[in-house]
């Protein structure tokens, strides 16, 4: 029974696949996105900044708003990355093996000096 549904899956893999080649050469190509808001425009200082450095045989990746580092991604070589985070802005990094935590406190800046 389990090599007659394999077969199964496979022939209906077959017989959609023609279909699906054809849906492709009936797509259409995305349009542009409108243009901004009037009175809108992009502050490039609040625009993150990444520098890709090699630390030994580790590639680390800074982030920086402003100028000021928040977050370190170092991807080891046949590693799984992982990131420093600075989350409190104080210059201490804590590691965190993927970047979401599941936690979404509100971290807006309300004023700074």
């Amino acid at each position: 029974m389990r090599h007659t549904l394999q077969g199964l899956l496979i022939a209906a893999a077959l017989a959609t696949a023609p279909a699906a080649a054809q849906d492709k050469s009936k797509a259409q190509p995305i349009p542009e996105p409108p243009p901004p808001p009037p009175g809108f425009e992009l502050d490039p200082a609040q625009e993150p900044q990444v520098t890709i450095r090699k630390r030994g045989e580790d590639t680390v990746e800074e982030y920086r708003i402003g100028g000021k580092l928040y977050m370190l991604k170092v991807t080891p070589p046949g590693g799984k990355p992982y990131y420093m985070i600075d989350e409190r802005g104080d210059g201490k990094f804590a590691r965190q093996e993927a970047h979401d935590s599941g936690i979404r406190p509100p971290m807006w800046v309300i004023h700074q000096f």
